[in-house]
């Protein structure tokens, strides 16, 4: 800690110029991992280059301490806690946490002030949190809506994309005809005939209010014959997949099949297999002709697209599911009240059965959305939450991306494309360990928030000197009374999202500490932050600057073990594969972990092991001898008596300082570009083959 405070105060006062790599803050919920040891290993080889090429690199290292991660492990200890207490323990679970992987980062010899990190949960920074969502309403950028969010049933809130999780998963898909009964806008009515959906969520049919066509595709209709049981149907599906729809239900057509263009059906109506309503027949470029069968079943509750086109159709919005996602009355259907959304697949598809409207059905293999902590499915839900509207900001921040250097350089593609298609974002959390979203509502109306900036930086100067858990503990006459307010106002009860909070640094931090400054010369992370911290931080910094808070990004491929399979936590425990990384550095040493980092190709995936470790022990070792050889030469050298002029140099010896300008050259540029994988090579060849193989051994008797 010394030896850092005395370089980079050595450096301030020669007045070098900054160099500023800003360190994205790890969740403090458990010990250091390989991909996190990785990560830190990297911006210390950056940190410690740059200072060796003059600059001033003051490194402030950091947490993230709110959120799911860490209040879901303290909850699952300890259920049916008050606000209060699950704010106590979480706070305690995090320091905990904080002061391990300090211990292990220091044990790997990262270099930072270790004293003076920067924590998410420290009074002034959560205050500037609460500030920059002021920022946000200001602008007139944050509202409340009740649409379609990621929900996990298993932790009970809201979910960003980034903490979602991709798991294989089968489900039951089926095709599901859905009677004609009212001609379209242009009068077009194909007879008897009904359009077929195919869904793989067939608890979300009650929730249908709506089938979409696309526009200018071909669709037949006419007779179909099950080649089994004789059954007969009149069938409406897309051209493109009448063979596929054939193979998976067995209906073939049974004579000659007439054809319309989607368009000719906008505006029909189409009988509900099992409700007393009908489903209106809209028009969507997203329909495609990949799977199903060209008619798209239509919930806007339970999905963005769909949400977005019963918007634009006015189909209004039914989502018949509470906070642990199982059916309200709204259902429609008795049975099914109370019941868990997966759990009613089977009795819907038995209904469907019975009543003739089952088409077919597969079992569907896919990759499915998984909650990051509670690894239950997450399902799509309609439940009231604040947004922020992205399209004010989105022109914005794909400017600022292009001003950005970003290496590899398809990071830029990766980040830009997300920020084009990026929905309003949702902010609110149903949780208790985070800060608190500051709205309020008047007497006896929850419908109608106040949502209020100056409120807002209010609620944040009070925060400042007593901190969030004031929120909490105050009762909302208290706060009515602090705020001028009128009596019965009421608080909300919701929480920031995790990734205002860490994306928030640039403010909390950069623009706060004295020896910082915005933008930063350097982000560095994996590259799932791509969606996550460096997405959070350049939209948050765009509302509040008008500019990315960074000029460079730099991506790592994440950690894989030897087969280059990814291992989780829990994959790793059942694999009996050791993934924390003081199983490494405690069985092998600091400097052989530090060294396998510099020898990977960070910008893909980074395999690690025992071999693998095994392997890297061997550089190391040369390093050392050829090392332990120079030292104990130069043990009693004095440069004042023992020098030799140029002159007296041998032929060797004018080679081996020439090959080192080289290498030395070639390592500088190699650092400059943070290609650490070629200064490993290039000083493994010199002390390997130059040095041990021809100088050292040639020159033994002179030494």
């Amino acid at each position: 800690q010394d030896l850092y405070r005395r370089i980079v105060e050595a450096r301030k006062a020669a007045g070098n110029p900054d160099f500023i790599l800003h360190d994205g803050p790890p969740f403090a919920n458990g010990d250091v991992h390989m991909g996190t040891a990785l990560n830190k290993v990297l911006k210390d080889l950056v940190i410690k280059s740059k200072t060796m090429a003059s600059y001033h690199c003051p490194y402030v290292p950091g947490w993230d301490c709110h959120g799911l991660p860490i209040e879901f492990k303290v909850v699952k200890e300890s259920r049916g806690l008050e606000p209060a207490e699950i704010r106590r323990r979480s706070e305690a679970f995090a320091r905990g946490f904080i002061d391990v992987q300090r211990n292990s980062f220091r044990r790997l010899g990262v270099f930072g002030d270790w004293d003076h990190p920067y924590l998410t949960l420290s009074p002034e920074y959560e205050a500037d949190i609460i500030r920059v969502f002021a920022t946000f309403v200001e602008k007139g950028l944050v509202y409340q809506s009740k649409k379609p969010v990621l929900w996990s049933y298993g932790a009970q809130t809201a979910l960003a994309e980034a903490e979602v999780e991709y798991e294989d998963r089968s489900d039951p898909a089926i095709f599901v005809k859905f009677p004609i009964v009212k001609a379209g806008d242009s009068g077009f009515l194909p007879e008897n005939s009904s359009l077929v959906i195919w869904t793989t969520t067939p608890w979300t049919l009650p929730a249908n209010l709506g089938i979409a066509l696309h526009p200018q595709f071909t669709y037949l209709h006419g007779a179909f014959t099950h080649a089994e049981d004789g059954r007969s149907e009149h069938l409406i599906v897309v051209r493109e997949l009448l063979e596929t729809f054939t193979a998976k239900t067995g209906f073939a057509p049974s004579g000659s099949l007439s054809e319309f263009k989607g368009e000719a059906l906008a505006g029909a109506e189409a009988q509900h297999p099992f409700l007393d309503r009908t489903s209106k027949v809209i028009l969507a470029d997203f329909v495609t002709t990949e799977t199903g069968t060209g008619a798209v079943h239509i919930a806007p509750g339970h999905g963005a697209d769909d949400y977005r086109a019963g918007q634009e159709n006015a189909l209004g919005l039914l989502s018949p599911v509470d906070d642990e996602g199982k059916f309200t009355a709204e259902v429609g259907l008795d049975f099914l009240v109370g019941k868990h959304v997966f759990d009613s697949n089977g009795p819907i598809i038995k209904l469907l059965a019975e009543s003739g409207s089952l088409i077919g059905k597969e079992n569907y293999k896919h990759s499915y959305p998984h909650c990051w902590r509670s690894k239950t499915p997450i399902i799509f839900r309609s439940v009231p939450q604040f947004f922020i509207r992205i399209d004010q900001l989105r022109q914005t921040a794909l400017e600022e991306i292009d001003r950005v250097q970003w290496l590899p350089h398809w990071g830029r593609n990766r980040i830009y494309g997300t920020v084009e298609s990026r929905p309003d974002w949702c902010i609110s959390r149903q949780r208790t360990w985070g800060v608190p979203l500051p709205v309020f509502y008047p007497a006896g109306n929850r419908d109608e928030p106040l949502i209020d900036a100056d409120l807002a930086r209010k609620v944040a100067d009070l925060t400042e000197t007593r901190g969030t858990n004031l929120w909490f503990e105050q009762d909302d006459a208290w706060w009515a009374e602090q705020l001028g307010l009128p009596a019965g106002t009421t608080r909300g009860h919701d929480t920031l999202d995790v990734w205002i909070d860490s994306g928030s640094s640039h403010v909390a931090v950069l623009d706060r500490h004295p020896d910082l400054h915005t933008p930063a010369d350097l982000y560095l992370e994996a590259t799932d932050q791509h969606r996550g911290w460096f997405q959070s931080s350049l939209i948050l910094s765009c509302a509040v600057r008008g500019a990315a808070p960074y000029k460079a990004v730099l991506t790592h491929g994440f950690v894989v073990d030897q087969d280059k399979k990814k291992l989780s936590k829990s994959a790793a425990e059942k694999a009996g594969k050791p993934i924390d990384a003081a199983h490494f550095y405690n069985k092998y040493g600091a400097d052989i972990l530090r060294l396998w980092v510099s020898s990977v190709d960070w910008q893909n995936e980074v395999p690690f092991g025992e071999d693998l470790f095994k392997q890297t022990a061997e550089p190391y070792r040369r390093f050392r001898n050829v090392l332990r050889i120079l030292l104990a030469n130069l043990s009693d050298f004095d440069a004042a008596n023992d020098s030799v002029d140029d002159g007296q140099f041998t032929l060797i010896d004018r080679w081996i300082l020439e090959r080192l300008t080289s290498v030395v050259s070639e390592c500088r540029a190699a650092y400059a570009d943070y290609e650490f994988r070629k200064v490993f090579n290039t000083l493994n060849q010199f002390c390997a083959v130059d040095l041990s193989a021809l100088y050292v051994d040639m020159t033994k008797d002179r030494m």
